[in-house]
């Protein structure tokens, strides 16, 4: 069953069952990349006992010196401790990592970047194995790991028992958030925000183009940019009540129709610019269609109906 994200709180209040007096869960870290000798550091820092394989055995050197085990393969990793987390290049480098490892009875925590399906692949995969699999996609870069005001998180998806059983030991790089039973949710979640995020930065993109060969500075605009995207992000959460309701209509100030009639100043402002249109132009295709279809007086919710077809 889809888990709204607004219950993520929920899980963020499981209670810690380690207290300070009591010695800290070991944790295997498979992986240090850039990513992983943080999340590393973060776990040493904060006295857990780690242990630590990588391919290449130079990274693990360095985190010996500062009190992590180096395993000599991945398979004498595994069988260190109860929660392993991988956090490998990708898909394939996680089953070849794993090939030979006992993971029976193990806690696998995937937060190697991949896919909703090879997520779920991968789930089944651990399953056959013996082992319980929670699948993570990190909302953070390397210098956010370890510091919580900097706001980076987790999503995890998959067994919301083992998600409870590993909170605190989970939490400790990163803050957490738990989106549901499908292992496959927190990759969907990862690239959903991402992809928002892509948009923003074409969006902008364009803006700045259109006066970079005129007389005005780039820090002018900023400021002015950053507060209008400010601006339109709750627009967002009028969106998931109209793709919930079914109702693309209702209370819509600025319908699509209007905007319609607007693009072409865009484009032809792009032109007199001697900018491309083409972050635009796809967009502007899909509003067109949306139009043609009988959605003149909608929002521009219904472009999204267009992409699911």
């Amino acid at each position: 069953m889809t888990q709204n994200p607004v219950e993520n709180n929920v899980e963020k209040n499981v209670e810690k069952n380690v207290e300070n007096n009591v010695e800290k869960n070991s944790v295997t870290l498979l992986g240090l990349g850039a990513m992983g000798t943080a999340l590393a550091r973060a776990w040493l820092a904060a006295g857990h006992p780690l242990t630590v394989w990588n391919r290449t055995p130079a990274r693990a050197a360095v985190l010996a010196a500062e009190g992590a085990r180096v395993a000599g393969s991945a398979a004498e990793a595994v069988a260190a401790s109860t929660l392993v987390v991988v956090c490998l290049l990708d898909d394939d480098s996680v089953a070849e990592a794993l090939a030979d490892a006992d993971l029976a009875g193990r806690d696998l925590v995937n937060l190697t970047t991949g896919t909703p399906a090879q997520a779920r692949v991968r789930a089944e995969w651990a399953r056959e194995r013996g082992a319980r699999y929670l699948d993570g996609g990190i909302m953070a870069v390397p210098p956010m790991v370890g510091v919580p005001e900097a706001g980076g998180y987790v999503f995890y998806s998959g067994s919301r028992e083992l998600f409870a059983r590993h909170h605190e030991a989970l939490g400790v790089p990163l803050g957490t958030t738990y989106v549901g039973e499908d292992a496959g949710f927190a990759a969907l979640y990862d690239v959903a925000l991402l992809s928002a995020m892509y948009g923003m930065f074409a969006g902008a993109a364009h803006a700045f183009a259109l006066i970079r060969k005129e007389d005005i500075d780039p820090a002018s605009l900023a400021p002015l940019l950053a507060d209008w995207l400010v601006a339109m992000a709750p627009a967002v959460h009028e969106t998931a009540g109209r793709l919930r309701s079914g109702d693309y209509t209702d209370g819509v100030a600025s319908n699509l129709a209007m905007q319609v009639a607007g693009t072409p100043t865009f484009l032809s402002t792009a032109e007199q610019q001697g900018v491309s249109p083409e972050l635009l132009s796809p967009y502007f295709a899909l509003m067109r269609r949306r139009l043609a279809e009988g959605g003149g007086d909608e929002d521009l919710t219904g472009v999204i109906d267009l992409l699911t077809r």
